[in-house]
């Protein structure tokens, strides 16, 4: 997606949100600097090319991490998907014996569960925001098959294919990709026992994600 049309839909999660567009940048930056210093191996960084390959005319499976996911992926034949996984959810995945193709993450899940689905080849598609710069330093470094997002200005190796939370970043990058359907499972968006943060939050992914699926933006 075009980023002036994902910027007005920014520019309201900020002012709901009260987050700070001039840290969103900074953290994008530095994620841009840490990329490139990857990219000199050849095996820790690849292009948004490797997302299409594995997206492009594909049912996709959007996996969030809602309590209910445990108890959904009884029901999937996983073969017949292309699996994206929003950040935590890829625990749930892996200890079911499930590596997903890809993980949508601004790294404030299980690292341990995500590196191992990283080793098995999951592509990580890394979002740099104004609160991860700790855990960008931290992580980014030991993980390899990286592409970096932000939801502030896309930089040169650091792409807004639109979003804001992992769960509706997921969907929008499948859609972007190309995804013949989109499947969604682990979203729960009226789930009470969460933060009052993460309440706000998860009206912004519903809101988003219908617009993905709606096809309004």
């Amino acid at each position: 997606m075009k980023f002036e049309d994902w910027e007005p839909v920014y520019v309201q999660v900020l002012e709901e949100m009260g987050f700070d567009r001039a840290e969103d940048e900074r953290a994008a930056l530095m994620l841009s600097g840490m990329l490139e210093i990857k990219a000199r191996k050849k095996d820790e960084v690849v292009g948004i090319d490797a997302l299409r390959q594995v997206i492009e005319g594909k049912d996709v499976l959007v996996c969030g991490k809602a309590p209910t996911l445990g108890d959904e992926i009884e029901n999937v034949d996983f073969k017949k998907y292309v699996i994206i996984a929003a950040d935590g959810a890829t625990s749930v995945l892996i200890m079911n014996g499930i590596t997903p193709d890809i993980i949508v993450t601004d790294l404030d899940g299980n690292m341990d569960d995500e590196a191992k689905a990283n080793e098995l080849g999951a592509i990580m598609v890394v979002h740099a925001h104004g609160d991860n710069m700790d855990a960008l330093k931290e992580e980014v470094p030991g993980l390899k098959k990286v592409i970096g997002t932000t939801q502030s200005k896309p930089l040169k190796n650091v792409y807004n294919f639109g979003g804001f939370t992992d769960g509706d970043r997921a969907v929008f990058l499948a859609k972007e990709f190309g995804a013949g359907s989109i499947t969604l499972i682990g979203f729960d968006f009226k789930d009470e026992n969460v933060t009052p943060l993460k309440k706000k939050k998860l009206v912004w992914a519903e809101r988003l994600i219908n617009m993905v699926m709606g096809e309004e933006i």
